[in-house]
């Protein structure tokens, strides 16, 4: 896989935009993607070294319409802590 296909987009929260302090930032990622390929997409796109990856699984939600149901989709959720003397990464324009 490539980089751009294991790193899917950026999750912004209140909760993850906490973590922007210790160096830590969450993205969404490749149900299919492992640790060791987050943290060579990560390094590969942004140009930060990266010290550890966290991953969560987070199951799809059940959904009604009318009496029809079915599940949203499952998503796989990433940490990355990057190093101290690595650069931030700049998730926003600064204007």
């Amino acid at each position: 896989m490539e980089a751009r296909d294991i790193i899917l987009r950026p999750v912004i929260t209140e909760a993850s935009t906490a973590l922007f302090d210790d160096k830590r930032y969450t993205f969404d990622v490749d149900v299919r993607a492992t640790k060791t390929q987050v943290k060579k997409a990560i390094e590969e796109i942004f140009d930060v070294k990266v010290v550890k990856v966290n991953i969560m699984n987070l199951k799809g939600k059940l959904k009604r319409q009318g009496r029809y149901e079915g599940y949203t989709k499952k998503r796989r959720k990433a940490i990355v802590t990057l190093s101290a003397d690595s650069e931030e990464i700049k998730l926003f324009s600064e204007e």
